[in-house]
């Protein structure tokens, strides 16, 4: 049985029942926010987002004045795999030197422990999509969604979708050429399907193989759609060809990532029904690829009907993922200039919340203040998207969790030192 196609969902040990109330309530879902609402949290899932008072005999968490917001899901990055990029020891998002690709797992690398951690957390981010870095091959491997709750197990579902770049990246990896690129996803998928039909009679270590075992085998759940297929890919035609990789395969399930020149092809990709992950504030040509790269991009795409959701795609996805709720923040600022498209409040906010949900085909699940959700709930100080807001309070699963970080911690320790407080080492 694929763990991918399966919620990974456990009830936590320590999981409140709370209502949290009087807040300005965000559904998360691009919908209007409730003023004064009711968020009732039971056994680690959402119960209901009322208009009334709370129930009796229920804790109460008093948000009066204050924005209570699903938790933000981060839509792109490798926390968890990495603390420092230059330090090999603790950089876990690359393998080329594997001589597998596509059955790579990130599951095992994940560490709660990290510094990064709990930094993300302290911003309001509840849980988060983790992508593998670069392999030997075309296949990345397979991602993970986390949560960042201060527990030892992140999981909230391993394997949950394979990685593939596609454009420059997958050029120089596939030969040289676009056109060698496509013509090896092509031979690999149906390698893969071939293994699938008849396992005993694959080989997967002939010289004509593309695939070992292990990697057809990881595919196999790409081409019958219990994995998601992540994707991505930047130039406008390049969209257009990976588009129609689905009348080949039609039963895999895909999401575009980076799209850089996706608002030139946004209803070819909104006539797909393929959501879309992409950098907000990409708007320089800093490769021949994304030479249509606008800030104006996600916003040209929601008008067309796109399904998009942001990420810190390659930009400080590991140590700033608090850049999220900025980068939102920019899509609103866009409607006031001129010329510029960009999203209301409520469908930026979607943006980091329910839209990566819904990428990664979790919809109804995480990222939305409705029944049967996560408990993930933030309380802000004020409206989310402002750089001046901050994180009161954050749940995860129903569990009430420490923001203090390590900066905090040092800031704290160093900011008024006491006299024999710290070693003698640090006397000058």
């Amino acid at each position: 049985m694929c763990l991918a196609g399966l919620a990974f969902f456990t009830t936590p040990a320590f999981a409140q029942d709370v209502a949290i109330t009087g807040g300005k309530v965000i559904i998360g879902d691009g919908s209007a926010p409730l003023e004064g609402a009711t968020v009732i949290v039971r056994g680690g899932k959402v119960a209901s987002v009322t208009q009334g008072g709370a129930p009796a005999g229920l804790p109460v968490v008093d948000a009066s004045g204050k924005w209570v917001t699903p938790g933000i899901v981060a839509g792109f990055s490798r926390i968890g795999l990495m603390e420092v990029e230059a330090v090999s020891q603790v950089n876990d998002m690359s393998a080329p030197r594997s001589p597998f690709t596509a059955a790579i797992d990130v599951s095992p690398a994940l560490s709660p422990f990290g510094i990064p951690v709990p930094y993300a957390r302290s911003a309001g981010i509840t849980r988060a999509l983790v992508f593998p870095g670069s392999s030997s091959g075309l296949f990345s491997g397979q991602g993970a969604v986390v949560d960042l709750g201060n527990d030892n197990n992140m999981l909230t579902r391993p394997r949950a979708f394979q990685y593939v770049e596609f454009g420059e990246s997958g050029a120089r990896k596939a030969g040289g050429s676009r056109s060698a690129t496509f013509l090896t996803f092509r031979a690999m998928l149906q390698e893969a399907r071939d293994y699938a039909r008849n396992p005993a009679a694959y080989d997967g270590r002939s010289k004509d193989s593309m695939l070992l075992r292990a990697d057809a085998e990881a595919l196999g759940q790409v081409i019958n759609g219990n994995q998601r297929l992540m994707v991505k890919v930047n130039a406008a035609n390049d969209i257009l060809q990976v588009l129609r990789l689905k009348q080949d395969f039609p039963a895999i399930k895909m999401t575009l990532v980076g799209a850089s020149e996706g608002w030139r092809v946004a209803r070819e990709i909104a006539a797909a029904g393929t959501p879309v992950i992409a950098s907000a504030v990409r708007d320089l040509p800093d490769d021949f690829e994304a030479r249509g790269a606008t800030q104006s991009n996600i916003g040209r795409m929601r008008a067309a009907g796109v399904k998009v959701a942001i990420g810190q795609i390659d930009d400080e996805e590991t140590l700033r993922m608090n850049y999220t709720t900025q980068y939102a923040g920019n899509l609103v600022a866009l409607t006031r200039v001129p010329g510029a498209s960009g999203l209301s409040w409520d469908q930026a906010f979607a943006t980091i919340s329910s839209g990566p949900a819904e990428a990664v085909g979790m919809a109804g699940q995480l990222g939305v203040l409705k029944g049967g959700a996560v408990g993930d709930v933030v309380i802000w100080s004020g409206d989310p998207l402002e750089l001046s807001s901050h994180a009161e309070k954050v749940f995860i699963d129903g569990v009430e969790q420490p923001l203090q970080t390590r900066q905090q911690r040092l800031r704290d320790r160093y900011r008024n030192p006491t006299e024999g407080a710290l070693p003698k080492a640090y006397d000058w």
